[in-house]
């Protein structure tokens, strides 16, 4: 995927993170830059990033107002001293480690938690369609992320050595089911039909699409009815995690996997 990126014009990467949770509204990086340390709050022994990162103020503010503007409580993210998550920087790190791209990072609201999947997935789906319409009255050309995995039920005591291959496998058969359904339906073009299911999913498999990342990403592209490329799927401490991506452009969308 990141040698498909490096072949494609684009102004900026927009993320929303199921690690960054905020419980009252949905919030965006509001500061030109953003300097810290990043650590993993579960496996600070494995993942610590200095980041230095920009942002694309004019974009994040535009977003923050049409989500607003749709009825979305929202918030701009001005602290200078605030980390932005792993889950950000992981996906931008990996999609274009040279980071010559501003980023803009949406905040996931934890309205699965304080309501249902559903309430989640309509909320998501308000979002995204808010989302779109700013990119289009900006000009910009974006690249959208939703930074999280399929199935998420995971293993909770560590192999003495982390790296230990063995120990990777997913956590049962009925969450592998679930992700190759997930991955089957993703192939067929049939997104309003996952994201319609996604509540049943998540509750299953304790999935986090319940940040609301695939479905604010499915709505802002108008629910994809077209193939997606799979450029990937592995376990990950017993999760279920798939690399995928939406071109819009026939001519240069590819069959991966």
């Amino acid at each position: 995927m990141a040698r498909k990126l490096k072949t494609i014009d684009y102004d900026c990467i927009v993320v929303l993170t199921p690690h960054w949770q905020t419980y009252v509204g949905t919030h965006f990086l509001g500061l030109d830059r953003f300097q810290n340390i990043s650590v993993d709050p579960i496996f600070p022994n494995l993942f610590r990033f200095h980041h230095d990162i920009k942002v694309d103020v004019e974009l994040s503010e535009m977003m923050c107002e049409a989500a607003a503007e749709a009825g979305i409580l929202t918030k701009m993210m001005r602290n200078p001293d605030f980390r932005v998550d792993y889950g950000t920087i992981v996906s931008c790190h990996m999609m274009n480690p040279d980071w010559d791209k501003p980023v803009v990072t949406i905040s996931s609201n934890r309205s699965t938690h304080y309501y249902s999947n559903e309430v989640m997935n309509d909320q998501a789906t308000a979002l995204g369609e808010a989302i779109s319409k700013a990119i289009e009255k900006s000009g910009k050309k974006v690249v959208l992320v939703a930074s999280h995995s399929l199935s998420h039920r995971h293993f909770v005591t560590e192999a003495p050595l982390p790296e230990d291959m063995s120990r990777e496998h997913i956590y049962n058969h009925s969450q592998y089911v679930w992700d190759m359904k997930a991955i089957d339906m993703m192939r067929k073009g049939q997104m309003r039909e996952l994201v319609d299911i996604l509540p049943e999913m998540i509750e299953q498999t304790m999935a986090e699409a319940e940040g609301g990342g695939l479905t604010w990403m499915m709505a802002a592209m108008g629910m994809p009815d077209y193939p997606a490329e799979i450029y990937g799927y592995q376990s990950v401490i017993g999760t279920g995690n798939a690399i995928a991506a939406w071109d819009p452009n026939e001519a240069t969308r590819e069959i991966v996997l």
